[in-house]
């Protein structure tokens, strides 16, 4: 068995191209270099460099060594994050989304019904074409997502349906509807939270040539739609989160009605988490039916 230092002082001197360069890389000495190339020589019992005076280079052995040592560093540098992820995902419950609305929920169950819980919860939001790879990759232990996914290492659970509406300025016409379309919001210009996961693609895409302004900050947008009559959109989630209340506003409420306004959302998650995790799908899918509906 080959030490790892051996094929990592290999993959650097590939990459620097002298002792020096190499070791100044690896924060050892030069002498420290020389010898585990000797070593390395010896183990593989093949000539991988050619030494000449004041210059040392691989020969092409030594390229195609360097090159598999390389995979090897990899394939070991993957073997740890697989295990440390596995062990920490079976000792914390570790979750991600594709929209923020069901991770407010999670948030507000996390201060009281699951507080005793080691949750970690990521504010990053996952594309839905990465959800099937990150959980294999044991990389959460589960995703809230918009999409049923079950094959023979995942399966989901339905969790609750959220519902898109529309703030509008009281004295417009749409604002005395009981509900409003997305053609009906036509051509409007509005102010929006920028990271809002699948919901971005629904409205722009439902929405005929809308203006979307993006705001990073949430207080930025919390004080552009206090003090201006720019549309805005809310869900049924976003009322039970403090910070996106808009008291003293002058906007309605509207509901939209077209089916893509509401997008249910399951919790994917390898089978073997099963156990772990049902404890908070129960409890947020409780949640979701009292709090939401």
């Amino acid at each position: 068995m080959i030490d790892n230092y051996l094929l990592e002082e290999l993959v650097a001197f590939k990459k620097y191209g002298t002792l020096a360069s190499t070791a100044e890389h690896l924060m050892v000495t030069q002498p420290t270099v020389t010898r585990g190339m000797q070593k390395l020589e010896d183990e593989l019992a093949v000539e991988i460099f050619d030494r000449q005076p004041n210059r040392i280079t691989l020969t092409k052995t030594g390229e195609l060594a360097a090159k598999e040592a390389q995979k090897v560093i990899d394939q070991n540098n993957n073997f740890i994050n697989t295990v440390q992820k596995y062990d920490y995902n079976h000792k914390n419950i570790r979750i991600g989304a594709v929209a923020p609305g069901p991770l407010i929920l999670l948030r507000h169950l996390k201060k009281s019904k699951l507080a005793q819980a080691k949750i970690d919860i990521d504010d990053n939001l996952i594309n839905p074409g990465d959800v099937t790879k990150e959980l294999l990759d044991h990389n959460y232990s589960f995703i809230l997502t918009n999409q049923e996914i079950m094959t023979d290492n995942i399966e989901s659970r339905f969790i609750g349906t959220e519902e898109l509406s529309v703030n509008l300025n009281q004295f417009t016409l749409l604002a005395n509807k009981k509900a409003v379309s997305f053609a009906d919001l036509k051509g409007l210009s509005f102010i929006v939270i920028a990271d809002i996961g699948i919901w971005k693609n629904i409205t722009e895409k439902q929405i005929p040539d809308a203006k979307f302004l993006y705001q990073d900050q949430q207080e930025a947008f919390r004080e552009i739609t206090k003090y201006s009559d720019f549309p805005y959109f809310t869900t049924n989630i976003s009322k039970i989160d403090r910070k996106l209340e808009m008291e003293g506003h002058d906007q309605i409420n509207v509901p939209i009605s077209d089916d893509a306004a509401k997008v249910d959302f399951y919790a994917a998650y390898l089978k073997n988490q099963k156990k772990n995790i049902n404890p908070i799908l129960k409890t947020m899918n409780e949640a979701w039916d009292k709090y939401l509906n």
